[in-house]
């Protein structure tokens, strides 16, 4: 892959095709993403943005789960997610749930999805060092150690920034049902995996008649 630190232009063009995340084993995809045509012919594929999303949970009464969904600074036990968005801010990829305590690049490293040859990806800090094949990466500059970034860094970080938040956008879409933002007391396998693939569901199901736009 390769990683950059500005951001390209892009824009959406007329009529569609399909093509999306392709889901790995340990994840489904939510929906297709639309493929743009432009004037020349040539397929424009769209950009994405991926993120982790935590849950809070019941305190488990095992030690050792304990541990392994225990968030640490947020004083409480959470579930994660990892969704990856398109351009108009649709859900087409869903990890499968892991423990609270699980970093960000490991749980796209775990979930194994790809994404159309030639895309970009856009991530935060917390993915340092994750790339795909044939993907372009945009992440924020990170600032070295004793040391600061200089202006046009800064200037370019929050260029990045003002790009990634509407995935933060998206997973509130997603959290305004409050089955996936509070706690519940469902416990049989594989349901708080339904619900919250349902929830993205319900996402997509109003962006297609009350779109958002942005104005980048």
């Amino acid at each position: 892959c390769q990683q950059v630190d500005s951001s390209p232009p892009y824009c959406a063009e007329s009529d569609t095709s399909t093509a999306g995340a392709v889901a790995g084993p340990h994840g489904c995809r939510v929906s297709d993403t639309p493929c743009d045509q432009s004037e020349q012919g040539r397929a424009h594929v769209p950009p994405f943005w991926h993120d982790g999303t935590e849950r809070p949970i019941h305190r488990p009464k095992d030690p050792e789960d304990q541990q392994e969904y225990d968030r640490g600074k947020k004083k409480c036990h959470t579930r994660k997610h990892l969704p990856v968005i398109t351009e108009t801010c649709h859900m087409c990829f869903l990890s499968h749930t892991c423990e609270g305590k699980a970093s960000d690049k490991s749980m796209a490293e775990l979930a194994g999805y790809t994404l159309p040859p030639g895309s970009c990806l856009y991530q935060d800090k917390g993915f340092q060092g994750f790339c795909l094949h044939d993907i372009t990466i945009f992440q924020p500059k990170k600032t070295p150690r004793g040391g600061e970034l200089t202006p046009p860094e800064q200037a370019t970080n929050r260029r990045i920034s003002s790009i990634r938040i509407r995935l933060e956008h998206a997973i509130g879409g997603v959290k305004r049902s409050r089955i996936v933002k509070d706690k519940i007391r469902l416990l049989k396998d594989g349901i708080r995996d339904s619900i919250m693939e349902t929830c993205c569901g319900l996402h997509n199901f109003r962006l297609q008649y009350r779109p958002w736009h942005y104005t980048s």
